[in-house]
């Protein structure tokens, strides 16, 4: 429930402030006193799209903020997620459009986008102008106002069918392109197989490139590197018969013996003699480290040289096709094995899945077929009801009937059609509320709806805009009744230039226009007592002081008094 709605800068309203609250309220005003900008910001603060040129003349933005009351946990949860706060069932609304088109909107004291009070709407708002009179004339709203009447239990069965109608979707979409693929996943079969025989033929093994790699480079430069060793060797140690030949370990022999003959007569001695003998211990293990390096030289020869040329040459020619290093190479084979395993299951599969897609067509067949029988029941009472309520509303004669016809295939909502039908008068074939209804009509039908529905899936808020419109006389002040019940269990908002509607309103508001100062600028005022009388006249004859007229506009509000007074 809306308890207070403040416009600023909005059309020709420069400030105003609505005192709402509970139960039927009436906004009536002189034609361009800008009765339509309070719907329009109705209509900010439920989402609907912003309009620049509705910023006030000379303002920089048009501000809209709502107090609304709710207790409803889906509210408070969005509100929460949005980060804002409901307190003590509270809630802040707020919307601004600036002169330029920018659009921002406000929830629960926090930032929020504009989309979101479109989804705070749907859980506290319902509008009905000459838009929503538009849109009941389409298939999908005519089966919603089947489906929010026939109540909970539908609303459980739609639940489940939409669940199955998505998985049978779904289902259907993969089995049509596993089957529709499956050359191309046969030639990728193939093509996996023959990568994976190459791969498994040359069996690469992680960094076995680099091994290969510097085995070749010392292979390729093995008498080199024998040369070299074997001279090093005979620097070292020689084996040369010649007495004269002298190598670095018989030299360094040589010193050490010197030395000991004299070291014990100078201990600073001592040290380089321990030194020499350390080298001397070294000079003989790299002796025969290079001796042993010679040794192992001997044994390789040209064959060894070859292979692994051979070896690296199909590693790199794996590396070509499969990636940069044995690595890679290994990573794609396992990646490849997976996707080969998956693409042989695709048979098993495709039968599985076509299996499962039989069974969820035949969940959603026999929930369409559960949906079609609650919907044919509800359409019989919501006909009978409609029918009662649209006979109070000076229609005598008319008919209203509900048919749900089947449609060729299943969609999103089940498997029916939704036709909502009148006949105005006995003897008139029913035709499509769209066909048959005159605009006058078609608000009575709209309203005596809402008031049956509400009976069953009550709406925070109810917004009407002219409701009344091609109505007057006792249809008027059937529809004020309607109203006026309707009120009993929910918000109503009507904005109307009839009295006879307005006389059941239980609060009356009046938008004043004030063109003084070469400028048009509307305010809100409640009306009570004379007041109230006086707009009371001015709406049924044009004048507020005609005395037929306010004797007039007296009756009517005894007429609204009781009628609230009685329920």
């Amino acid at each position: 429930m809306i308890e207070e709605m403040r416009i600023r800068d909005l059309g020709v309203i420069a400030d105003a402030t609505l005192p709402l609250g509970p139960g039927f309220t009436a906004i009536t005003g002189e034609t361009g006193a800008g009765k339509t900008m309070v719907v329009s910001a109705l209509g900010l603060l439920m989402g609907e799209r912003s309009d620049a040129g509705a910023v006030r003349t000379g303002a920089r933005q048009a501000r809209v903020n709502g107090v609304v009351h709710t207790a409803d946990p889906a509210v408070v949860d969005l509100v929460d997620e949005l980060g804002g706060d409901v307190e003590d069932g509270v809630l802040i609304l707020g919307r601004t459009v600036s002169a330029e088109g920018r659009s921002r909107a406000s929830v629960g004291g926090s930032s929020a986008p504009v989309g979101s009070l479109t989804r705070l709407a749907e859980r506290l708002f319902a509008v009905h102008g000459q838009s929503e009179q538009l849109r009941l004339r389409s298939a999908a709203a005519q089966r919603e106002t089947l489906d929010r009447f026939a109540g909970a239990e539908l609303a459980a069965t739609l639940a489940e069918y939409r669940d199955a109608h998505r998985a049978r979707r779904e289902l259907g979409e993969r089995v049509a392109e596993l089957t529709a693929a499956r050359d191309e996943r046969a030639a990728e079969a193939v093509r996996l197989r023959a990568e994976l025989d190459e791969i498994a033929e040359v069996d690469p093994q992680p960094g076995e490139e680099a091994e290969l790699a510097a085995r070749i480079e010392l292979l390729s430069n093995v008498e080199a590197l024998r040369s070299a060793t074997a001279g090093a060797h005979e620097a070292l140690v020689t084996e040369s018969d010649d007495p004269m030949s002298q190598d670095a370990a018989s030299l360094v022999d040589t010193a050490v013996r010197e030395l000991e003959r004299v070291a014990a007569h100078d201990a600073r001695l001592s040290g380089v003699l321990e030194t020499l003998r350390s080298v001397s211990f070294q000079l003989a293990d790299t002796a025969r480290e290079l001796a042993a390096y010679v040794g192992d030289l001997d044994v390789e020869g040209p064959g060894e040289l070859a292979r692994a040329n051979e070896r690296l040459a199909a590693l790199n020619g794996l590396f070509r096709l499969y990636g940069v290093d044995s690595a890679a190479v290994i990573e794609h084979s396992g990646t490849s094995a997976a996707r080969l395993t998956e693409l042989e299951g695709d048979d098993e599969l495709i039968d599985q899945l076509a299996a499962e897609l039989d069974e969820t067509g035949v969940r959603e067949r026999t929930l369409a077929d559960q949906l079609s029988a609650q919907r044919a029941a509800a359409a019989e009472r919501l006909s009978e009801l409609v029918t009662v309520e649209l006979r109070q509303l000076a229609l005598p004669d008319a008919d209203f009937m509900v048919r749900v016809l089947p449609l060729e295939s299943l969609g999103g909502s089940g498997g029916d059609e939704v036709q909502l039908l009148l006949s105005p008068h006995p003897g008139a074939t029913p035709r499509p509320i769209a066909k048959s209804a005159s605009g006058g009509e078609l608000s009575r039908v709209m309203l005596a709806l809402e008031v049956v529905v509400a009976g069953v899936d009550p709406v925070p808020t109810f917004v009407f805009d002219e409701v009344d419109a091609g109505v007057g006389g006792a249809a008027a002040i059937e529809i004020g009744r309607r109203l006026a019940r309707l009120a009993q269990s929910s918000q109503v908002i009507v904005v109307t230039h009839l009295a006879q509607v307005a006389a059941f309103a239980g609060n009356h508001l009046r938008v004043v226009k004030d063109s003084a100062g070469g400028f048009t600028e509307s305010s809100c005022q409640r009306l009570n007592g004379d007041d109230r009388l006086a707009e009371m006249a001015r709406l049924l004859s044009g004048l507020s002081d005609s005395s037929s007229a306010l004797e007039h506009a007296a009756e009517l509000l005894e007429l609204g008094d009781a009628a609230r007074a009685t329920g």
